[in-house]
């Protein structure tokens, strides 16, 4: 499931500091997710003698393939400190402790098989379904709505077009199309912003109807991701830049790491 940990090659027994470092990094890093592909650590220090003082250069983690809270997917991460002050003798301990929270610059890749994927999960379906949307109480009788069958496509600048589909008391499954531009607000949040009805790819009789529900769903998901809810154990993530590439989502920012988690 996980690779080894790969950092300096050992020269001498004087890296034996270094090795311990790695392996210890191993138990804590791969408790940050449910499972991976690939997960490599590169720690460097030199000389190796200053983990005696509990002093890094820097840490770098590569991730292929892992997966958050059992359910998010996410192609590739990385994040890599500059030096970092850690507690040695919780290495000895079997643990990794910092001395003092660090920041590290990160960035995250997503697929967009698995942004669609996102979609049936738990944590997201929570936010879709039995919605109270005051801009559709006059086609939901004010009775809650539940979006189902979400669809995301990317496009080249940071354009996306979204399907869906949305049950209503007198109507079944109400088509919905949009084309709109995802932007990072706050550092946290992704924003779908210029929300535009797609017309042209629904049957002119349900246009009326499609272009309500809509603009009321762009609402939803403009109010839905945040990065908060999907903070690592002892990691939190923030966003400085979000571009498309192809089928591809990359997230740009950095991590606040306040502790690892704890080796089995």
């Amino acid at each position: 499931m996980f690779s080894s940990f790969t950092g300096s090659k050992p020269s001498s027994g004087s890296d034996l500091g270094e090795r311990m470092l790695n392996t210890v990094a191993t138990q804590s890093i791969r408790h940050l997710f449910t499972k991976s592909e690939l997960v490599e650590v590169m720690i460097r220090c030199h000389p190796s003698s200053k983990l005696l003082q509990g002093s890094i250069d820097s840490f770098k983690m590569n991730g292929r393939g892992v997966v958050i809270r059992r359910q998010f997917e996410v192609e590739e991460m990385s994040f890599e400190t500059d030096a970092v002050a850690i507690d040695f003798s919780s290495v000895l301990g079997g643990q990794l402790r910092l001395k003092q929270p660090t920041q590290a610059v990160a960035q995250v890749i997503l697929s967009e098989d698995a942004i669609n994927r996102a979609f049936t999960a738990d944590l997201v379906q929570k936010r879709l379904q039995n919605v109270e949307m005051e801009a559709l109480t006059n086609l939901s009788g004010g009775e809650p709505v539940s979006f189902q069958n979400v669809q995301l496509e990317l496009l080249p600048a940071n354009q996306v077009k979204i399907s869906a589909q949305v049950d209503l008391p007198n109507q079944r499954n109400v088509p919905i199309r949009l084309l709109a531009e995802i932007a990072v607000e706050k550092r946290r949040r992704i924003a779908f912003k210029n929300p535009q009805f797609e017309a042209e790819t629904v049957p002119e009789s349900m246009r009326g109807i499609s272009e309500i529900v809509s603009m009321a769903f762009a609402k939803v998901l403009d109010e839905m991701v945040d990065l908060d809810r999907f903070d690592l154990d002892g990691v939190m993530m923030r966003i400085n830049r979000l571009e498309t590439h192809g089928k591809k989502l990359v997230f740009s920012g950095y991590a606040q790491i306040e502790h690892f988690p704890k080796g089995s």
